[in-house]
């Protein structure tokens, strides 16, 4: 039995669902003291009662609500009360993920309708998710085209009862990816009554409407009992247009607001230098194009154009967003030993979204690709030319109707039996777990013959041979200030559908005895695990996606301007993993656990064990004093092994070539288009040679409870990470190239020799006042490697406070905070490390992040104030230059939002809610370091523009009555 005071403080606070650290059963009994957790929480009175349960962490049930393993708990009183829409939003603004990530805003991604997290700033796949213990599937998209990762976007948040995250190193008892942490989403066992909730919300400035419905009933017959549930949302997307920060190129940067290059012929050598506008009617024939704002524009240093400062309000900000969700929990009581379960969480999701204008182009890139920039000759000019036109929404048919869209169907199956040898301590756990995921993405393409064929009829004409390499034109320059036809446009683009899939199977045996035998400070507990089963991933991308066709002689992709990520693959594995629990004195236990995993991949092993050891010192009843020391690892995902040679076309800033030019820190933005902005196309592939991740984790901290409605903890955390497996970063590559060039890194050091052979460019050119330049870039690889090391220490704090007010009610009060205090990162043995914290060219994670809510209730109401400060990051130059000393660099201010809920209980049965995010419709700290050439100011990895959000919820309870 529960009987010291941090124990009675937590489950005091968790009575109001308001607490960092929380115990529940993963796999309840049939127990009402267990069932009660899912509907109502546990009153402080029964709070002392408690008896054994299994918490997150540990595979012996104990009488410890905190043991050696720090655990931050966010209960469904907490999701609702503080505002969160998801399972995501949940995660995300939590303190410990301080790390940036990928989602709906950045649409130029291979993921933009998943969404994920990083803890400490540590890559996403080094999470491992469990759903009620369990292994959660992967997601068949590859983050950031290369990484596999889970997503977060379709567990529906009114079927959860709480959220365990375990910081640290958890390999020992949970296996590969729990490098930098747990989480554990335990899903809902029992409810008291029928329930039905309606929930709609919008948003203050525009777009994002939602709707959702959930429904849930438990019923029993006889030995039989069930849960079933099912949730519906529809959420409209957020466009770049409804927010004045991105709905025109920036007006608040290091130069004036700048259009974009919709109609550009630009030469880079010869007679000509610069932007050549060749439109004898300027502009005057597009000039209806982008809702009339299009005219003729100047840009300094470069020349004349047509274009519109408005092309960034076309893309989404969110998705268009519809989801259904099934979920069921059955248990039939056999006999006094047994007990039959099955769970089944099903999952439909359909996202559409755009990136608008900055992927619906046509440049001569693809027809002069080969000399480097995708530039031509003109004999008439004597010049090196390059043409360009951005399609308008009037030629698209409006960019709501060309959306990409995903459709996800994922499940996960688990059925098994547990109970109890005979009247034995002995208790079992047999279960076998299914999970399938299928994606279906139907992208928008532009096809390269018909497109080119457009456009050589209508502008470039037919080639003429070559001039040193470029490919020879002569234009009907005026051919290009005419708006395409919706009806040619169409005859030039489609759609491509490209279907992934993951599966893995997993079937587990647990043997638990909490009371093996007695040792001066209580019962000695052991737990043993097999496991055994198989995964696959199977990546195939709609094979014109991976064609080439001819062209004037050239091989040219079948799809212009877009790749895929080809791969398929599978494994054997197993597992055993042993537990001890050693309470050698009333203050003094001991915890000790061991893993080893093996891998079989195409006929050969890849093992590695893993141990954990933890001591728990109570030098009197209300303080805790934890510890833990272990090792971690992560194997090489299938993705990894088994991605095939992967293209992708993106753009990159030529950071050398800039250099040269005397462009670079707050003059960059002023670069030539020629360098800018270079289109590449980009190659990465899987590499089985890789080894597994290993990683050295150590953990310690205190827990205190002076009085019995309060709990303080503070642990510090630390990761040691070699193996390292990364993608090489494209922006990355080109500004170490620059960086070399200049001998800022050492030109003969690993990290150069690796940036200057992954880069390639066109034949070298001399500018026009005689500065030796290298060609262009056309292709940049970033192949998967075991990198060196990465190290990372962070500290997490967590308080939480109940006091009664007499007549006014109660308070709740809990704070969480993170800090990472050092995170380093090496390549090669033999280069320096880099420090993340001080070069924020390599990092713009947040260093700190603290949240906290205060909640009050009396009667039929409760209320919540919850507010989240995001630290300091750097600002876009500081990226840009690495550093903090050059002109116009340095860091953002705290970023910090505010929600508000209060709900009201008229009846006993029905409670009505007002809930309203970013109270004060709070935008991404302003950064005038940005150019005006920018339509989205601000870090889409760090920060949204989402804005305040309101909603209106009911809930009704069917069979309950009363005031």
């Amino acid at each position: 039995m529960i009987k010291s005071k941090i124990a009675v403080a937590i489950v005091a606070a968790l009575a109001l669902g308001y607490t960092t650290a929380y115990a529940q059963d993963a796999q309840p009994s049939t127990s009402s003291q267990q069932d009660q957790s899912s509907d109502q929480a546990p009153s402080t009175k029964n709070a002392k009662k408690l008896q054994a349960v299994t918490v997150t962490g540990s595979l012996i049930p104990q009488t410890q609500i905190e043991t050696a393993t720090p655990i931050i708990t966010i209960t469904a009183q907490d999701m609702k009360a503080r505002g969160f829409a998801t399972i995501a939003d949940a995660l995300q603004q939590s303190s410990f993920a301080t790390g940036s990530v990928e989602g709906s805003q950045f649409t130029n991604s291979f993921t933009p309708g998943a969404q994920t997290l990083s803890l400490f700033g540590l890559p996403v796949g080094f999470v491992k998710y469990l759903i009620d213990g369990r292994p959660m599937g992967n997601f068949p998209g590859l983050y950031n085209g290369s990484d596999t990762f889970n997503n977060l976007s379709g567990i529906p948040i009114d079927m959860v009862d709480h959220i365990d995250i375990l910081p640290g190193g958890q390999s020992s008892l949970y296996g590969s990816d729990a490098i930098a942490g747990v989480i554990n989403i335990v899903l809902k066992k029992h409810i008291d009554a029928p329930v039905i909730d309606v929930r709609y919300g919008w948003h203050s400035d525009g777009g994002g409407a939602d709707r959702r419905i959930s429904l849930a009933d438990s019923f029993s017959a006889g030995k039989f009992n069930s849960l079933v549930g099912f949730q519906f949302e529809s959420t409209q997307p957020i466009w770049t247009r409804d927010r004045s920060l991105t709905k025109q190129f920036y007006t608040e940067g290091t130069t004036p607001p700048t259009a974009s290059r919709d109609y550009l012929f630009t030469s880079a050598g010869g007679a000509l230098s610069g932007y050549q506008f060749l439109d004898p009617d300027n502009c005057a024939n597009v000039s209806s194009q982008w809702n009339g704002t299009l005219t003729k524009q100047h840009r300094n240093g470069s020349g004349d154009y047509c274009g519109s400062q408005y092309t960034p309000g076309y893309g989404t900000v969110t998705t268009d967003n519809k989801t259904a969700n099934i979920y069921t929990h059955n248990t039939f009581d056999v006999n006094d030993n047994l007990q039959l379960y099955g769970d089944l969480l099903y999952n439909y999701q359909e996202q559409k979204y755009t990136n608008g204008a900055g992927t619906t182009f046509w440049g001569s890139n693809v027809v002069a690709a080969a000399s480097g920039g995708g530039y031509y000759w003109d004999p008439g000019l004597q010049s090196l030319m390059l043409a360009q036109h951005v399609f308008s929404p009037e030629e698209v048919g409006g960019y709501s109707n060309i959306m990409n869209k995903s459709t996800e169907n994922s499940y996960m199956l688990t059925f098994g039996g547990k109970g109890t040898f005979g009247q034995s301590n002995w208790d079992y756990d047999l279960g076998f777990t299914h999970s399938d995921d299928k994606l279906l993405d139907h992208d928008f393409q532009r096809f390269t013959i018909p497109m080119e064929t457009y456009f050589a009829n209508h502008v470039l004409g037919p080639q003429l041979g070559t001039y040193y390499g470029y490919p020879v034109f002569k234009p009907n320059y005026a051919g290009l200030y005419q708006p395409v036809s919706q009806s040619d446009f169409k005859g030039f683009t489609g759609y491509t559908d490209s279907r992934s899939k993951t599966w893995d199977n997993m079937l587990r045996l647990q043997l638990t005895d909490a009371s093996l035998f007695t040792l001066p400070g209580g019962d000695a507990g052991v737990a043993a695990v097999l496991e055994g089963g198989n995964q696959g991933w199977n990546d195939s991308p709609d094979p014109r996606l991976l064609e080439t066709v001819d062209w004037n002689g050239n091989q040219v992709p079948y799809v212009w301007g877009t790749s895929a990520t080809p791969g398929a693959g599978h494994r054997s594995r197993y597992a055993a993993t042993a537990e001890m629990k050693f309470p050698l004195l009333s203050q003094l236990t001991l915890d000790a656990s061991t893993r080893y995993d093996s891998y079989n991949v195409s006929g050969q092993n890849v093992s590695h064990p893993t141990y954990n050891l933890g001591i728990e010192y109570r030098p009197f009843e209300s303080l805790l004093i934890r510890g833990k020391y272990g090792t971690a690892f992560k194997v090489p995902t299938l993705s990894d092994e088994f991605q095939l040679p992967s293209g992708f076309y993106d753009s990159v800033t030529d950071f050398l070539n800039c250099g040269r030019l005397g462009f670079s820190g707050s003059t960059l933005a002023n670069c030539p288009s020629l360098y800018n902005s270079v289109q590449y196309h980009g190659v990465t592939y899987g590499n089985p040679a890789l080894k597994p991740i290993t990683a050295k984790v150590w953990s310690y901290g205190f827990v205190w409870a002076p009085i019995e409605r309060m709990s303080v903890s503070v642990d510090y955390l630390h990761w040691d990470i070699n193996n390292e497996v990364a993608s090489v970063s494209a922006t990355q590559l080109s500004n170490t190239e620059y960086l070399c060039d200049i001998k800022t890194i050492d030109p003969n050091s690993a990290t150069c020799s690796q940036a200057f052979n992954f880069i390639t460019r066109g034949p070298g050119t001399t500018s026009s006042t005689g500065i030796p330049l290298l060609g262009g870039i056309t292709q940049i690889v970033t192949p998967k490697l075991n990198v060196a090391n990465e190290q990372v220490n962070a500290i997490t704090a967590n308080f939480s406070y109940v006091q009664d007010i007499g007549y006014l009610g109660q308070l709740s009060l809990a704070l969480s905070y993170s800090d990472e205090l050092k995170h380093t990162y090496q390549d090669y043995p033999t280069d320096p490390s880099v420090n993340y914290l001080t070069n924020p060219n390599y990092s713009t994670d947040f260093k700190t992040k603290a949240n906290g809510s205060l909640t009050w209730s009396k009667d039929k109401w409760t209320a919540t104030w919850y507010v989240n400060r995001y630290g300091s990051t750097p600002n876009y130059l500081a990226t840009v230059a690495n550093n903090y000393t050059s002109k116009g660099t340095g860091k953002l201010a705290p970023w910090v939002l505010s929600n508000l809920s209060v709900t009201f209980n008229p009846i006993k049965s029905l409670g009505l809610s007002f809930l309203v995010d970013n109270v004060f419709n709070k935008m991404p700290p302003v950064d005038h370091s940005y150019p005006g050439t920018t339509g989205t100011p601000y870090n889409v990895f760090n920060y949204n523009i989402y804005g305040r959000a309101m909603y209106v919820e009911a809930n009704y309870k069917f069979g309950t009555s009363g005031e």
